[in-house]
């Protein structure tokens, strides 16, 4: 479990999880809400079955208490680029803070590894509740692109430890 003790706008204790034989299910039912779906699949499944099938991305449950409420999944490139991606909030957690407090999690352990130079990640242009999120994170788009979605970065020196609170 990864956790820097951030709570959610509800007080619940937000924390990343191992997918297991345990949590696989619910993590896999995770359902954005209906306009998302343009930008994310429908279930988070495939972002599970990505990282089992092509060795590149590393899923990880996002839970609220003891509610598996979304999924992310980080990767890393050869230039030391550590990645986000794969973030879906069930639709039913959204707007409660969950989401932001599961990337600074990931951004503070990404940021905490000794080869972590660069925290990336692409949002579909769009997705303007994503861009304002990641920008609010400290995120900056980039001249490159990935497929059709922007691609932002935030250099792991600038991440500062999530702190809960």
């Amino acid at each position: 479990m990864i956790s820097f003790g951030l709570l959610d706008r509800t007080g619940r204790r937000v924390a990343l999880h191992e997918v297991h034989d345990e949590n696989w299910r619910a993590v896999a039912d995770i359902a954005p809400l209906d306009g998302q779906r343009r930008y994310v699949p429908a279930l988070a499944a495939r972002y599970l079955v990505l990282s089992m099938r092509e060795g590149v991305w590393n899923s990880f449950a996002v839970c609220a208490d003891d509610t598996v409420a979304g999924h992310v999944m980080w990767g890393r490139d050869d230039d030391g680029s550590h990645w986000i991606g794969g973030m879906l909030i069930d639709g039913a957690e959204q707007g409660k803070g969950v989401g932001r407090a599961a990337a600074r999690t990931l951004m503070g352990w990404l940021a905490g590894h000794e080869d972590c130079r660069v925290l990336r990640l692409s949002y579909h242009p769009d997705n303007a509740a994503a861009g304002h999120l990641y920008a609010s994170l400290g995120f900056e788009p980039t001249a490159a692109v990935e497929g059709d979605e922007i691609v932002a970065e935030l250099s792991a020196r600038e991440v500062i430890a999530p702190t809960a609170g």
